[in-house]
């Protein structure tokens, strides 16, 4: 099968494994100063992360290449909730764009299934930008009054 398809699969992977582990951290370091709202919601979003790292893996497999088992990038720790959700937003912003270019890719090299897996894994990357951004706007429209509605 082609070389650029498993190439764009593992650049995939090692997106997904960086927002699993930026996410995980992000959740234990709400949880542990009270924010467990929002520390739960975004442990939800990395086991569906984790989720889309084990599906693109699967695919590099059936496609006899190897999946790769590193990040693309350090996990960023002890931000504030703004710069977190705006971190998280550039995450998943990113993670758009490079998973439509991926499908044209799929596309020219002829693989139809991964580009259904990238345009399956685009639909959930979405849902999570409209959450993160829609968290941002409430917090820059009510600050500290809706931050404090993430305690608990």
């Amino acid at each position: 099968m082609s070389s650029k398809v498993i190439d764009v699969l593992n650049k995939a992977r090692e997106r997904e494994l960086h927002a699993i582990l930026q996410y995980m951290v992000e959740h234990y370091e709400l949880d542990n100063v009270g924010y467990d709202k929002l520390g739960s919601r975004v442990k939800e979003i990395a086991i569906v992360e984790m989720n889309h790292a084990e599906e693109l893996g699967e695919r590099i497999l059936f496609l006899d290449g190897s999946p790769v088992t590193k990040p693309s990038a350090d996990v960023k720790k002890n931000l504030s909730i703004a710069d977190l959700v705006k971190y998280n937003i550039e995450l998943e912003a990113g993670a758009i764009e490079m998973y439509n270019e991926a499908a044209a890719v799929c596309v020219a090299e002829g693989d139809n299934v991964s580009k259904t897996l990238f345009e399956k894994l685009l639909d959930a990357e979405d849902d999570h930008l409209d959450e993160f951004q829609k968290i941002l706007d409430h917090i820059q429209k009510l600050g500290d009054v809706y931050i404090s509605t993430l305690i608990g």
